[in-house]
């Protein structure tokens, strides 16, 4: 059959087909357990599992893993829990109860979403826990043993009221990274992910007691990230070759990889040029601030501790600065004391980058696999790990988690990595998710409903299919649900319900137009005849343009494609039923549309799961045939569970594959 298609679409076009790896792992950012599941983290899980049910399709079930889970631990879930316990209406005895509540709110969202984790866990909880402190030890002993880690004495905030040193959540303030969007600041990262030191961060408060934080030294384990910069040129060139990122990526985590640089009001230089700075060169762009560009990021921390003292105001720029391991929240993953530093826990950030590894080895775990079965998924050159996540995460899944990555090789790394070790992942970034034309966050002013609200409104199809038409990897866009939308007309559309139309109207409509013809006119029958070149090819056009879409991880070009393919099937249907007279030729006409609606029903598969299998238990297909790449190209006969049963199971009357909302039915009554 592959032979004929070869000659339908040319040979060309054939041989430019892209090559999928042998095995995958899927990931999306795991939301905090300090919630339930928010719309915008939804949005990107859905991304991730249509991405994950097509791999399945493409290279096979057992060859995929899709796994994510609650990051429980961090200064987000217990300055929640704190509050949650100072309001007087805490139902949960402490914090481990009340993270394994959202957890389970999470998990059961998921599953409302048709969302297909192979594992979804939870940091702190078991199955996972114990395996992913083991997974911690694993790294942090073999950074060591690389001498890639640094103890050093860094500045934290203490609160002088209270007696207490605060968490990263519990100091409110403003980001020093010039040019920073965000709303807050905390200790050392503010809420659009850069990380600087806690000495910059400006007006901090205590969000405990409300007065100004002192600073204190506290000794933490610290990854060099500052000696990657080269490394991570070489790693960032050559995804850029590669093609398949999006752009402000590329431009996103440049910004970490230049030199460090100080910005300062412009009118401030002649007081800057009277102190006794460490070397550094002017550089003038033509706004209200120069920039003092450092060769190395010691000088620019020194550089920070005069101005400081001199009371010069000033705004630090990105640069790869050491990446925290450790901290003393007692909440969290326990480290192992190393250099004289004990009782510390992994700071949340660097255990999250590694916890998809104890998720993967604890699913593994579940179904039989061996200990080290996770290798052949995440250190062979056969395997692709793909990581769905927000944009205001880069800088983390980006320098940190790759450089991370490339030293647990040890002290001499290659890139890119050999065969057996840590392979780099591929990033899947998106942009900004807006609810209603606002930044919606979970920190920000600014809250959206949760993400099973919208299920009040909208079948989990049309949610998963206008998530996936929206174009975020390279724009902010805008979620707009007519239902919550104060504003909205009566008669205005509800543009959510666009994507989502191809299926429960124009799919639907010419699904049930084809079975209600067959049973009327051929007796319930699939006919025993091929389509024809010019159908078979149209389909294999599709199959192709479809494929490297979906390999170039475009999806709102995916859902582009499938829209203009089940459309034409309608457009054939209408031109040509009109024109069949005889038996032969409706005969004809049918086999030629069901050659369609298997192509369109395998395309569809991994955005609406649960309608397109019900089509193929409807035409009696062979699901583990039909769903699978490796018979794509076949013709309908050689897909069914049975060559000798070729009758369709009967269609009743209005009865849908693809369903609108009750809520949608309803307003359609009254209208």
């Amino acid at each position: 059959m592959n032979n004929k298609i070869i000659d339908l679409v040319g040979k060309e076009r054939w041989e430019r087909r892209p090559n999928f790896p042998l095995r995958a792992v899927v990931t999306s950012g795991m939301p905090y357990g300090n919630k339930e599941m928010h719309f915008a983290h939804a949005a990107l899980t859905l991304r991730a599992d249509t991405f994950a049910r097509f791999m399945r399709d493409r290279i096979g079930n057992e060859n995929v893993i899709f796994v994510s889970g609650t990051d429980c631990f961090g200064s987000t879930a217990t300055e929640t829990y704190r509050k949650l316990k100072e309001s007087g209406n805490c139902a949960f005895n402490n914090i481990k109860q009340f993270v394994e509540h959202n957890h389970k709110l999470q998990k059961q969202t998921m599953q409302d979403y048709e969302i297909s984790h192979n594992f979804f866990g939870a940091s702190a909880l078991e199955p996972m826990f114990s395996n992913h402190k083991k997974v911690s030890e694993y790294f942090v002993k073999t950074l060591l043993d690389a001498k890639m880690l640094s103890k050093r004495s860094s500045l934290q905030f203490f609160d002088p009221k209270l007696k207490t040193l605060l968490n990263g959540r519990q100091v409110i303030g403003k980001c020093p990274i010039e040019g920073c969007p965000g709303e807050k600041g905390y200790a050392d990262e503010c809420d659009m992910g850069h990380q600087y030191s806690p000495v910059d961060l400006i007006d901090p408060v205590s969000a405990l007691s409300g007065e100004k934080p002192e600073l204190v030294k506290v000794e933490n384990l610290y990854f060099d990230l500052d000696k990657c910069t080269d490394e991570m040129w070489t790693w960032l060139s050559s995804i850029e070759k590669r093609g398949d990122t999006a752009p402000f990526m590329f431009k996103e985590i440049k910004e970490f990889l230049k030199k460090p640089e100080i910005y300062v009001k412009r009118e401030l230089v002649a007081k800057i040029n009277s102190l006794d700075l460490p070397p550094f060169e002017i550089v003038d762009k033509n706004g209200p601030s120069v920039n003092l560009v450092f060769e190395k990021l010691s000088d620019r921390e020194t550089a920070c501790e005069i101005l400081t003292e001199n009371l010069v105001r000033y705004r630090t720029g990105k640069t790869l600065v050491p990446f925290r391991l450790t901290g003393n929240d007692s909440w969290g993953v326990p480290c192992p004391e190393i250099d004289g530093i004990k009782d510390q826990t992994f700071y949340v950030w660097p255990e999250s980058l590694w916890a998809p590894i104890s998720e993967t080895i604890t699913y593994l775990k579940s179904v039989g696999k061996p200990e080290d079965e996770w290798k052949k998924f995440w250190c062979s050159t056969d395997a692709r790990v793909f990581q769905f996540i927000g944009e205001d995460n880069l800088s983390f899944y980006g320098p940190a988690q790759q450089a991370i990555w490339l030293h647990m090789q040890g002290t001499n790394p290659k890139f890119p990595a050999p065969d057996g070790q840590l392979q780099n992942t591929t990033i899947v970034p998106i942009k900004h998710l807006l609810f209603m034309n606002k930044k919606a966050s979970s920190s920000g002013q600014f809250k959206a409903p949760m993400a099973k609200e919208f299920l009040n409104y909208y079948t989990p199809e049309q949610l998963r299919m206008h998530f996936l038409g929206m174009n975020v990897t390279n724009n902010n866009v805008s979620f707009l649900p007519k239902p919550l939308n104060p504003d909205a007309t009566p008669e205005e559309v509800d543009i959510v319900l666009k994507e989502g139309n191809l299926l429960t109207n124009v799919y639907n409509r010419i699904l049930r137009t084809v079975f209600y013809t067959m049973q009327k006119e051929i007796g319930g029958k699939i006919p025993n005849i091929e389509a024809s070149d010019e159908v078979k090819k149209e389909c294999a056009n599709a199959v192709l343009n479809y494929e490297k879409f979906m390999f170039d991880l475009k999806l709102h070009q995916v859902v582009n494609t499938v829209d203009v393919f089940v459309r034409n099937i309608n457009k054939f249907w209408v031109k040509n039923y009109a024109e069949a007279s005889s038996k032969e030729e409706k005969e004809q006409l049918i086999a030629n549309t069901l050659q369609y609606i298997v192509i369109a029903n395998i395309l569809l598969h991994p955005m609406s799961p649960n309608g397109t299998e019900k089509v193929a238990e409807y035409l009696k297909l062979d699901k583990s045939k039909h769903f699978s790449w490796n018979h794509i190209f076949d013709n309908i006969y050689d897909i069914l569970k049975d060559k000798n049963d070729n009758q369709i199971i009967f269609l009743k009357e209005k009865e849908d594959f693809f369903k609108k909302h009750p809520s949608q039915l309803a307003a359609l009554e009254e209208k």
